[in-house]
């Protein structure tokens, strides 16, 4: 991260905490400072779904970058699968990944541009209990270096899955699928993140 980005994320901190920190009394320190990062999760286990009709788990690239990364921000990847371009197939996957006491977040990679098979967005979007704007916004931000003005056919996003059976909300982040976005996005953003959310979710 840059340190441009840095009051960027101090405001999302405080959107996403305020409310909550309020409304269940915690307590602030003398000096009127509350720890936003008091909830984090220090271990996650993640999901990981790459989405693709042609690839295989030996020939994914972008899922051994999540996986790498992940792991060596010493969180454990608890179920990693390839998934078809196919609107029930992606839709099932994450819910039922996010029904798993094992996953606390869950990234999809592929399926998020413009063509007639993308359909990671809409497929998980309509588990979304919650919205996570700032992420695709980000997200697009940090890759303009890199692909310009294409970034408008990014639709990476994120929100909040929370299961019927079970009051454990689950951040999902949904990333283009070359390994380079996915590098991108798990580096610079669901690492960081990720802990925050997911401790924030289960409140």
């Amino acid at each position: 991260m840059t340190d441009g980005d840095e009051p960027l994320r101090g405001r999302d901190e405080h959107e996403l905490g305020a409310d909550h920190d309020h409304d269940h009394g915690h307590e602030h320190g003398e000096a009127g400072t509350h720890d936003h990062h008091h909830h984090d999760i220090d271990r996650l286990g993640f999901a990981v779904f790459t989405v693709s009709s042609s690839r295989t788990l030996d020939e994914d690239a972008a899922g051994d970058a999540i996986e790498s990364l992940v792991t060596d921000a010493d969180h454990t990847v608890e179920v990693r699968e390839v998934v078809p371009d196919d609107f029930e197939a992606v839709h099932a996957a994450v819910a039922d990944a996010v029904a798993d006491d094992a996953v606390d977040a869950v990234v999809t990679t592929g399926g998020t541009g413009v063509t007639p098979d993308d359909v990671t967005i809409e497929a998980v979007e309509g588990l979304f209990v919650k919205d996570l704007p700032g992420f695709g916004e980000l997200f697009r931000q940090l890759s303009r270096d890199e692909v310009g003005t294409r970034v408008v056919g990014t639709r990476a996003t994120a929100g909040i899955v929370r299961p019927p059976e079970s009051g454990d909300g689950v951040p999902v982040f949904c990333l283009p699928g070359s390994e380079n976005a996915a590098r991108l996005g798990v580096r610079e953003i669901i690492v960081e993140e990720a802990p925050h959310l997911a401790g924030l979710a289960r409140r």
